[in-house]
């Protein structure tokens, strides 16, 4: 009988990721290898607007808007769970019919989302459907308190919880708070309102709240690069530890930039891709 439900509930997730919508393709430009841009939370494609010029003379460059985010469709009945954000990632990258495996780069939310389909994905037969380098820009990882020794980080990991839960039953200050840093950023930076509401809130709390991002990444057998501002509000200080001392990542600390993918960051995320960057920190670049 476990058997049996086990089965159904294989074929049932199956089907439900065959049925997966499509996403926005809000840029696709350029020849040569695929790297393709997964953005965050509240925000759109626009994230890379400084990091596709720079790719696209020797990349084919591909950015998509998240599900329930920019012009991508935000389904009625959609839960936002990490399934259901891999599962559209999924669909549009199969549409895209890809010849070779790709670089996957995710920023923010984007990571959660990038690690978790090359995690499914890295035993699949056809080479255009598996990842052959990750990119995590600012990811939010955060390990359940309890799992925590250290006291200091775990304190400072429940604080963000806790702070992520206060966006979440607080609409009306949310919206208000980000109405006003969204008119200082670029359009698309920050997409946070009324109509993004419902994909905001459920992904926060499936995703960046409840996640299995050092798992996920633990699983993997190929290159890892790991790129977060020293600015970075949301990159939880002793929270990436775990993540550091793994063997098949690298870590690229990025001076004076914060969690916005400003020239800095989109410059050391251009060497990491062009295999050019060894790991240092990216203190004397340009802002």
């Amino acid at each position: 009988m476990a058997t049996g439900r086990g089965r159904w509930t294989a074929l049932t997730e199956t089907l439900r990721r065959r049925r997966a919508p499509r996403l926005f393709i809000q840029t696709d430009t350029g020849t040569g290898p695929v790297v393709i841009l997964v953005h965050g939370i509240a925000s759109t494609a626009v994230t890379f607007r400084k990091v596709v010029p720079l790719l696209t003379p020797g990349h084919r460059v591909i950015a998509v808007d998240i599900l329930g985010h920019g012009a991508s469709p935000a389904p009625a009945d959609c839960e936002y769970t990490l399934d259901d954000h891999v599962a559209a990632l999924a669909a549009t990258i199969r549409a895209l019919n890809l010849r070779e495996p790709f670089v996957l780069v995710g920023h923010s939310l984007g990571s959660l989302i990038a690690t978790r389909y090359a995690a499914e994905h890295r035993w699949y037969t056809r080479p255009g459907l598996r990842v052959s380098r990750l990119v995590l820009v600012g990811p939010p990882i955060y390990l359940s308190p309890s799992d925590i020794g250290d006291p200091w980080v775990r304190a400072r990991v429940t604080a963000y919880l806790r702070a992520y839960e206060f966006l979440r039953s607080n609409k009306d200050f949310t919206l208000a708070n980000a109405a006003v840093l969204g008119r200082l950023l670029p359009k698309g930076i920050l997409d946070l309102n009324e109509d993004t509401w419902t994909p905001f809130v459920k992904s926060l709390e499936h995703c960046i709240e409840s996640q299995t991002m050092v798992s996920d990444i633990a699983g993997l057998g190929i290159p890892v690069d790991l790129i977060y501002g020293a600015l970075d509000a949301f990159v939880a200080p002793g929270s990436l530890r775990v993540v550091e001392r793994m063997r098949h990542v690298t870590t690229h600390r990025v001076e004076a930039n914060d969690h916005i993918v400003r020239r800095r960051i989109a410059k050391v995320l251009v060497r990491v891709i062009d295999g050019a960057d060894g790991g240092v920190a990216a203190a004397g670049l340009p802002a």
